[in-house]
């Protein structure tokens, strides 16, 4: 047994006879809950009495993650898209999209996290800032290049654009187009040209998450909206390490 959970059996056990919800934490992480004599892990995130949602993250793309079986868009960013290119300092095509994820992911994904809500978006995702110890997402993706400050929501991470700026960080190393408008520009054309030769796409229902092959039966009037998450791929394996399944036909 490892010494975390060694810790929240010892306090859970100090709390049986209490008959109100018990959290057992360790620094920002939530090792277990006790609610009605239940007692589950921490394997999923725990909306807290100060309101902060804490637990486990997960890295989706540059500027969303997942907490608590929730899907929370970061306050005041805005990253480049799967499938979006930008330029280079010699005006060579880059995929800036996979590289912010990638960057997010190798620094953030499976560790404990805590979330401030701080509203909801139009697909109904919470909006929030959130921090994986004393480091403030946002601000990190913003000074580092690999999102920009979302100037039309927020202002609080405009001196690290600003920076980021004057360092060539990320995305400011060349040329790029910014997210907002990228993804009018594909909501525009209905999102029919692939990036390069990925054309699988990965399409959100309500039947979830599915990805259609070239040829399947609903593949020509599938369009993909990357503004609701959805994306393309390059290969079966990419969309179901994504979480996509195939499409039944």
């Amino acid at each position: 047994m490892s010494l975390r959970l060694l810790v929240a059996a010892l306090v859970l056990s100090a709390f049986s006879m209490a008959p109100s919800r018990v959290l057992v934490t360790w620094g920002d992480a939530v090792l277990a809950e006790r609610s009605g004599g239940v007692v589950s892990g921490a394997s999923e995130a725990v909306p807290r009495a100060d309101g902060l949602i804490r637990g486990v993250l997960r890295v989706m793309d540059g500027d969303t993650v997942e907490l608590a079986g929730q899907r929370v868009r970061l306050h005041g960013v805005d990253a480049p898209e799967a499938g979006q290119t930008c330029e280079d300092a010699t005006g060579r095509p880059w995929d800036c999209g996979a590289w912010a994820t990638a960057e997010a992911r190798a620094r953030w994904d499976g560790r404990p996290a805590r979330c401030e809500p701080l509203d909801t978006d139009r697909y109904g995702r919470i909006v929030a800032r959130c921090h994986v110890g004393a480091e403030d997402l946002g601000a990190t993706l913003v000074r580092e290049g690999m999102a920009i400050a979302y100037r039309a929501f927020s202002l609080d991470y405009v001196a690290q654009e600003e920076e980021a700026r004057a360092r060539g960080a990320g995305l400011w190393q060349g040329r790029f187009e910014e997210p907002a408008a990228w993804r009018a520009a594909m909501r525009a054309g209905q999102g029919a040209a692939p990036p390069s030769e990925c054309r699988i796409k990965g399409n959100i229902s309500a039947n979830g998450r599915i990805y259609h092959l070239p040829g399947g039966l609903h593949y020509d009037r599938t369009t993909i909206d990357p503004a609701r998450g959805e994306r393309w791929f390059c290969s079966e394996e990419e969309a179901q390490a994504a979480g996509w399944r195939p499409a039944a036909r």
